[in-house]
């Protein structure tokens, strides 16, 4: 089978005027970015705001591993198959950062026979999105900065600086710089930081926001430092907000594209899952729901940090209330959270299959915590056993799970059907009544503990003494009822990547906690994860060209 790259550059793209008609949406209610590529105007979104919402259907996964999961062509190819049974169906999805694309992931497009396409505009620029949120971040640095430098009116303590500079790059030697060198022209000499934009809280408030006055509400209340008097900063005490919003203007409105088969896909944003939010914006997912009767959407890495997050942080904010969740897993990777090597996965091995599903069975079992009904899909693998797979299905039936064999990556949407005729199965049979794990008027310190114990299944949380004295400030400065945003390595449902499987017995470390004031969350901070991704040994950028005719090749 040809790579994924060749499959999108030999794919017949419709014009993006014609995959509009399918929802719709006439040619003045587009911004053309060329003939395969379109925003969706802000006129349009509100002409559309009393229709009826669709039916809200996550895609999520079991904790990733080197073996594979395949989430996005998961989604990707379930919107193609509602769409050949004849449902109206759109996906919605984040759009790919540039770290990982260069980094060791590849892209976010799907992959196979389910794929969004343009990819390589998708995976490499796009439509300018990343690049305006990085503008708008740098910019709210520089006038930081440039205050400072010119009197310090607002008194702003030079040790309790807070705001990062960001670049949509992994760049380690970036994560803790000194700027300010020089003359006296050139600033105070002092420690700064980069995060990678899709960590940055202007990434997070985009994805967030409702509309163009929400947005600069969001800006507008952002904590940039604090002064020597310890209260905060914001960037509209900066007087930031205006200019980062003319930066963000037409960021904000979602991009229409298409997959292999012209399924309608919204891509509008992407917070990573790890270390933000993990989901796409607010306000695609909502301007979906009264395009179509069925959307698909996805949170990023497994069920315990994107789908909590999706739960507890976009759904809460955005008054969503999703109908069912899809939970991809493989054959292959549950063998691996049972100590198979990866060379060896190809080969039938039902007692590792016994226990590496345990990781399988904690997520369902956390999904039912939401009352959101689960259809949990295996993603086919050549080299999964009838045994194997018969194992499996037991295994989510006696669990009360739908469960289909999902193979879209070799057939696109025909391989979808099964999964597809689960999830309407589903969403006829069986209700939702979603609601958050835990409640606003919590206290932080429990918040954290509710979602290390139920979600990860922790022991107990060891608070750093700096993380217990940055709480003890921000319930004192009145952000004790907001959600919040755990950064956890995404490999484990512990905060120690080397622990696969369910474990048991451990304790999560929380070693730094600060507030998201505009994206309305509280980040905590555990173990080892940073908010600025390194590149591998061998990236994939090596393996990234183009051709003398202008073809790119190597991406994936």
């Amino acid at each position: 089978m040809k790579s994924d790259i060749e499959i999108a550059q030999n794919a017949e793209l419709l014009p993006i005027t014609e995959v509009a008609k399918a929802l719709d949406i006439e040619m003045d209610d587009l911004e053309l970015y060329g003939k395969y590529k379109a925003k969706i105007s802000d006129a349009y979104l509100k002409k559309i705001e009393s229709r009826q919402n669709g039916k809200l259907i996550l895609v999520t996964a079991i904790n990733p591993t080197p073996a594979g999961e395949g989430k996005t062509t998961t989604s990707v190819g379930l919107g193609q198959a509602l769409g050949r049974l004849g449902k109206k169906a759109v996906i919605a999805l984040r759009e790919p950062s540039l770290g990982p694309c260069f980094g060791v992931k590849g892209g976010a497009a799907g992959g196979g026979m389910a794929q969004l396409v343009p990819m390589e505009d998708l995976n490499l620029h796009f439509t300018g999105d990343f690049h305006a949120i990085t503008a708008a971040n740098n910019l709210c640095a520089a006038l930081l900065d440039n205050h400072i430098q010119q009197g310090n009116e607002l008194g702003i303590d030079t040790r309790q600086i807070v705001w990062k500079r960001c670049i949509d790059m992994n760049d380690r030697v970036l994560r803790n710089v000194v700027v300010g060198m020089g003359n006296k022209m050139d600033g105070f000499v002092r420690e700064d930081h980069f995060v990678i934009t899709v960590a940055s809280e202007v990434m997070a408030v985009l994805c967030l926001a409702k509309d163009m006055e929400d947005l600069k509400k969001r800006l507008d209340r952002m904590i940039v430092a604090y002064d020597y008097d310890g209260n905060p900063v914001t960037a509209g005490q900066l007087k930031a907000t205006g200019a980062m919003a003319a930066l963000l203007k037409d960021a904000m409105k979602p991009n229409l594209i298409q997959t292999l088969e012209h399924t309608p896909a919204i891509v509008h944003g992407g917070p990573f899952a790890n270390i933000a939010h993990g989901c796409n914006s607010v306000r695609a997912t909502k301007a979906a729901l009264k395009m179509a009767d069925y959307v698909v959407t996805e949170a990023g890495f497994g069920a315990d940090l994107g789908a909590e997050k999706f739960f507890d942080i976009k759904c809460r904010q955005g008054g969503l209330t999703p109908d069912a969740v899809v939970l991809v897993a493989t054959i292959r990777a549950l063998k691996y959270n049972g100590g198979v090597s990866k060379d060896s996965l190809n080969h039938e091995n039902l007692a590792a299959l016994e226990r590496g599903i345990v990781n399988l069975e904690k997520h369902i079992e956390n999904l039912h915590k939401y009352g959101v009904p689960v259809i949990v899909t295996l993603n086919a693998f050549v080299s999964d056993t009838q045994a194997e797979i018969r194992f499996v299905k037991k295994f989510c039936n006696d669990r009360n799970c739908d469960f289909a064999i999902s193979k879209v990556w070799e057939q696109g949407g025909e391989g979808g059907i099964e999964l597809a005729g689960a999830v309407l199965n589903t969403l006829e049979t069986k209700a939702s009544h979603f609601a958050p794990i835990y409640g606003s008027n919590l206290p932080i310190v429990e918040k954290i503990i509710r979602i290390s114990k139920e979600i990860y299944g922790a022991q107990g949380v060891a608070f750093s003494s700096a993380a217990v004295k940055q709480i003890e400030k921000l319930e004192k400065l009145g952000f004790g009822d907001l959600p919040v945003c755990m950064a956890k390595n995404q490999y484990s449902l512990s905060d120690d990547p080397s622990l696969l499987g369910r474990p048991k017995g451990f304790t999560i470390q929380v070693r730094e906690v600060y507030v998201s004031a505009g994206a309305g969350f509280i980040v905590v901070l555990t173990g080892a994860v940073m908010t600025m991704p390194g590149l591998p040994k061998v990236p994939a950028a090596y393996q990234i060209d183009v051709t003398n005719e202008g073809v790119i090749t190597g991406l994936f």
